[in-house]
């Protein structure tokens, strides 16, 4: 499954590790109390200085000017994020005072900015990672990854705003308020408060143990541009389960990033590929995949192919040929 249906997967690998041979988990929404954390701190930001819909396209200009080359190929792609270093405050056109169009930044929106790349903190302490750069460009259908998710357009409220209202009206405090305020969450004293829910319907449990004794096999992927989930979530909940499993993680779990890849699919990436069959191969063959073959179909045809690689590798251009053929990459360390 993916988004909620990789949660549901994860869930599976951690507390039910004899149901499935083999799972996919897609996109996962791993830390479910931590996402709905990060929602309130953007809501609390966004309500204090909202960034118009209209000056995303320069944003997505400038990050991507920042970031598109860090990997050593300027092809349209930020292929790492965390390796770009955007800065809003360093990085972005201020607006002269009393000026305020969209080709520059006030800033108040700056700050708002930096609040969503940033992470997330209570007491001085990262609760949760902050947004990885890359979802703020325009996808095939000319809208920004952001919109709805994190910007409306006509100013109505955010699907990210609605989930998060939802959460804390009905499902993160033994108390229930319908009329429940993101502008009232406190990070310095209410993420305490989450331990119930946190244990209900988060994910994060790194002891795969049980699941790797039966056999399992376990895929995971997440676009590094996804507008809904933060990707950098499952970097660290892969990471968590390499330093507890130990150097055999990849024995019996894989995890595959895709640059440009938004929330499931879409975007500017290569978001075209199967897991299903790599993961049967898996289980029943006991091959393992090495990469995954995927691709960018734009009006029905492929106009781009590249491997997806298991994390922490990355697909590396050989230096000839196309970069819009697979066969010009390989996977390998960044």
């Amino acid at each position: 499954g993916c988004s909620t249906g990789g949660r549901q997967a994860l869930i599976l690998a951690q507390r039910f590790p004899a149901d499935f041979d083999g799972i996919v988990a897609g996109a996962p929404v791993l830390n479910f109390s931590g996402t709905m954390m990060g929602y309130a701190c953007m809501a609390q930001a966004f309500a204090e200085a909202p960034i118009p819909y209209a000056k995303l396209s320069t944003l997505s200009e400038r990050v991507y000017a920042q970031c598109d080359e860090k990997d050593g190929l300027k092809d349209g792609l930020i292929d790492d994020p965390r390796r770009c270093g955007f800065s809003p405050t360093r990085d972005l056109p201020k607006c002269a005072e009393g000026i305020d169009d969209n080709t520059c930044f006030t800033a108040a929106q700056i700050r708002t900015l930096e609040t969503v790349y940033g992470d997330v903190k209570s007491n001085g302490k990262r609760i949760f990672p902050g947004w990885p750069v890359g979802a703020e460009i325009a996808g095939p259908n000319g809208r920004s990854g952001w919109d709805r998710w994190i910007v409306n357009q006509d100013g109505a409220k955010t699907i990210s705003v609605a989930f998060a209202e939802t959460f804390f009206s009905y499902l993160a405090f033994p108390e229930k308020n319908p009329n429940y305020q993101l502008a009232n969450f406190q990070f310095d004293k209410d993420p305490a408060r989450l331990e119930g829910i946190h244990n209900i319907l988060d994910a994060t449990d790194p002891d795969l143990s049980g699941f790797r004794a039966r056999g399992g096999k376990l895929l995971m992927h997440f676009g590094w541009a996804d507008p809904a989930l933060n990707a950098q979530m499952g970097v660290d909940y892969y990471e968590s389960v390499l330093q507890q499993m130990g150097a055999d993680t990849q024995s019996f779990f894989r995890f595959f990033l895709v640059p440009g890849m938004f929330h499931c699919g879409g975007g500017v990436g290569t978001g075209n590929f199967d897991l299903l069959l790599p993961v049967i191969r898996w289980v029943e063959q006991n091959t393992a995949p090495d990469s995954i073959p995927a691709t960018r179909i734009q009006d029905g045809k492929t106009v781009r192919s590249r491997p997806l690689c298991p994390y922490p590798q990355v697909a590396r251009y050989k230096g000839s040929g196309s970069i819009d053929d697979a066969a010009n990459f390989f996977c390998g360390a960044r």
